[in-house]
């Protein structure tokens, strides 16, 4: 087989996968949703003092809060995900038969959380966000060139979360427990994301400076390109092009991470 096709299967394996796991997927439906409501009515107080905080009307930042529970899953703001197995198989030892693989580890990987993040847009995403529109007024877009924008940029988020993902997995050949280091992860998604507040709302040079960095790129981005808050196709392409950087970034240095693990690091377990 074509090694593209083999990274088509994997991805199509691990949507199948993530599929057959429906109480836990109506689970975190319901948890999305209600974690969705405690936001959103904390948002009503904020905005009914700052009508235009962080640059949003009242129905863009409730948008903005749907947005991120439809999100949170699908780019593993809270951790998780397929990266949790390699966590686990490089602590086993059984890493080593997936270097043995004629495929590349990294791209592997991409593809499993590739197939993940897309059943978890589609199966915890979507309910959230259609219940939040039947309870409150949200400002969800009309064109179908948005919708297209948004789900581009909500795939740079995916390869931008998997790709900081990688690099904690990797630290696994030298931490034999990564627990500490995955809760630092959650923690730093959760804020720097935009996830609890839009970065918007910081100001000065702690504002522009957060909206720099990765993680702006897994939530903040995709929710403006869904608002349509950058204004003209060069926004738009800046914006995209901002998150594909960091793409190339962080997947740079999971590889060259993955090469001086895996020439000097002997497989723990094995």
């Amino acid at each position: 087989m074509h090694r593209g096709g083999v990274y088509f299967t994997v991805t199509a394996g691990s949507f199948r996968r993530y599929a057959t796991y429906r109480v836990a997927t109506a689970a975190g439906v319901f948890t999305n949703t209600v974690f969705g409501f405690v936001l959103a009515y904390t948002y009503l107080a904020l905005w009914s003092e700052r009508p235009r905080l962080g640059g949003y009307d009242q129905a863009e930042a409730l948008t903005f809060v749907w947005t991120g529970q439809a999100l949170l899953a699908a780019v593993a703001l809270l951790g998780g995900g397929a990266l949790e197995d390699l966590q686990a198989r490089i602590r086993s030892g059984d890493v080593a038969v997936d270097l043995y693989r004629p495929v590349d580890l990294q791209l592997w990987w991409l593809a499993a959380d590739l197939g993940r993040a897309a059943f978890q847009l589609v199966g915890r995403g979507v309910v959230p966000v259609a219940v939040g529109a039947l309870a409150f007024e949200l400002a969800l877009p009309s064109s179908p060139v948005t919708w297209v924008l948004f789900l581009v940029s909500t795939w740079l988020a995916v390869v931008v979360g998997f790709g900081l993902r990688y690099l904690l997995a990797l630290a696994t050949f030298w931490v034999m427990e990564g627990t500490g280091l995955n809760t630092l992860s959650t923690l730093l998604n959760t804020f720097f994301s935009g996830m609890l507040l839009p970065l918007t709302v910081f100001p000065g040079a702690f504002g522009e400076a957060v909206r720099t960095l990765p993680w702006a790129a897994m939530l903040q981005v995709p929710a403006d390109v869904l608002l349509e808050q950058y204004r003209g196709a060069a926004a738009v392409v800046s914006a995209l092009a901002f998150q594909a950087g960091w793409a190339l970034v962080v997947l740079a240095l999971g590889r060259a991470l993955q090469a001086v693990a895996t020439r000097k690091v002997v497989v723990q377990g094995g």
